[in-house]
């Protein structure tokens, strides 16, 4: 009976080592967003856990700062980097700002990258891009100038001044302009990402340009505050508001009329793309111009010179489409 006890107890320690050291073996990718709370990241969450999920052996931190700036997310970082994780996946808030605290995770052996919202090249391994930004900033001013074929004025209402591919994106935007005939952009303002202060720009907008005829918002917090801005100023059919923005959020205000068109890549992709390639970097793969990282079911992505990616095309989104993917995102 003692030696059946003995065996017992010596089973039982040896099952608790051998979780214990599964449990060890997790990698743990944390996957640092601009700021909780907006529905773009919530939705890339859902991608990460789906990558993680499907890897078997990793554990995703969703976290980011409960506002959208560099120093709540340096705060984030610099927990991370107490917690041993393996990697730092980053939307950032500012190019430059995050870099010491991510050359600090990266001295530390944690495999960083940045996506949707890159950092400086110095402060992480690779970037991925959701899709080509000359893309991206094509496609916002010709949803504007789509419904416009004799021209007119149009404003930006972007997320901060310091937000890396909204300037990326915008400045490509104003490469193309030319290319629409009678596209003048007046101004560009700042949301900084949240709903309220976006509402009262577009509502500074309405009343600084009379002749304004659309709104070109690249975030998603911006671009659904606009809208509701334009309803309840009365002015549907005066002012289009297109850009980037979900569509679980735009159904309503497209078939408000406030919105005739707006484009995004899949989020819940772009999360577990992030996941997938910070896995593939764990694992000993070496972020490097002209490799190719692993995406899982969104396969490979290509490095350039400055260790940048593209994980898809922008897709277009109008009355035609956005019920049926409001039901997905």
């Amino acid at each position: 009976m003692k030696i059946l006890k003995a065996l017992m107890v010596t089973t039982a320690v040896s099952l608790a080592l051998m979780a214990n050291a599964a449990h060890a073996e997790n990698k743990k990718i944390a996957l640092v967003v601009k700021a909780l709370g907006i529905g773009f990241f919530e939705a890339a969450n859902k991608g990460a856990q789906e990558a993680a999920k499907e890897l078997g052996d990793v554990e995703v931190i969703y976290t980011g700062p409960t506002t959208t700036t560099a120093e709540g997310q340096i705060e984030v970082i610099n927990s991370l980097i107490a917690q041993k994780v393996d990697a730092i996946a980053v939307s950032a808030n500012d190019t430059d700002a995050l870099v010491p605290a991510l050359k600090k995770a990266m001295e530390r052996g944690i495999k960083v990258i940045s996506w949707d919202s890159g950092v400086a090249k110095e402060g992480r391994l690779m970037h991925l891009n959701p899709s080509s930004s000359p893309l991206i900033g094509n496609m916002i001013i010709k949803l504007a100038a789509d419904q416009l074929p004799d021209g007119g004025d149009v404003a930006v209402l972007s997320a901060t001044a310091t937000s890396t591919n909204q300037n990326v994106w915008i400045e490509e935007m104003k490469k193309v302009q030319g290319n629409y005939k009678g596209i003048n952009v007046v101004a560009t303002v700042y949301g900084d990402d949240l709903a309220d202060k976006s509402y009262r720009e577009t509502q500074g907008l309405i009343q600084s340009y009379p002749n304004l005829k659309a709104i070109i918002a690249p975030t998603s917090v911006g671009i659904v505050a606009a809208a509701q801005a334009v309803e309840d100023a009365g002015k549907v059919g005066q002012i289009n508001v297109t850009g980037l923005g979900l569509p679980s959020e735009m159904a309503g205000h497209v078939k408000a009329g406030s919105s005739k068109s707006f484009a995004i890549w899949n989020p819940i992709d772009l999360g577990y793309s992030a996941t997938m390639i910070a896995y593939d970097l764990i694992g000993g793969a070496e972020a490097k111009p002209g490799a190719e990282l692993k995406m899982g079911r969104m396969g490979t992505v290509k490095l350039d010179d400055n260790n940048e990616g593209a994980m898809a095309d922008p897709f277009v989104y109008d009355a035609k489409n956005v019920e049926e993917f409001a039901k997905i995102f």
